[in-house]
């Protein structure tokens, strides 16, 4: 059964990080285009917001609780403590917080304003918060994978 929620973990992680990645690709290959194409830019962003990025975190924490749990049975109720594996959950659960609870709900509503007219001030509000939300949760991604790869 573990193998099976390493598989989820790394799985989801996978998708949480390409996710991001690929987001972080569109917005810095849009600096270029026009004013009014950005509009189609956020909502491919948006998209792989909550088809990769949200889902991926989610699954990330949630296979990692399942993993705690049983790592936690198998030594009679005593994890141990392990610097990296602390580093791991803790940045992980940070980051996918940061998903979850700002940046899921910022590329919804980035996706549904029109980046010209009179919401272009708040666009680009949105489009900033956006950018640092996503850029922290990322820091804290990439120090939840060097956590993880010290375990091993």
């Amino acid at each position: 059964m573990i193998r099976l929620w390493v598989f989820l973990h790394i799985i989801g992680f996978t998708l949480w990080i390409g996710g991001g990645v690929a987001s972080m690709v569109a917005g810095i290959a849009s600096k270029g285009e026009e004013r009014a194409r950005l509009g189609a830019v956020v909502r491919a962003q948006a998209a792989v917001q909550k088809v990769l990025v949200a889902p991926g975190a989610l699954l990330t924490v949630l296979s990692g609780l399942m993993l705690t749990f049983a790592v936690t049975n198998l030594r009679g109720g005593e994890a141990g403590f392990n610097i990296w594996l602390v580093l791991m959950q803790g940045a992980g659960f940070v980051g996918a917080l940061l998903v979850l609870m700002v940046g899921l709900p910022t590329a919804s509503k980035l996706a549904r304003i029109d980046p010209e007219g009179p919401n272009g001030p708040y666009f680009d509000e949105l489009r900033q918060r956006q950018r640092i939300t996503a850029s922290i949760a990322g820091a804290f991604a990439l120090v939840a994978l060097v956590g993880g790869a010290m375990l091993a």
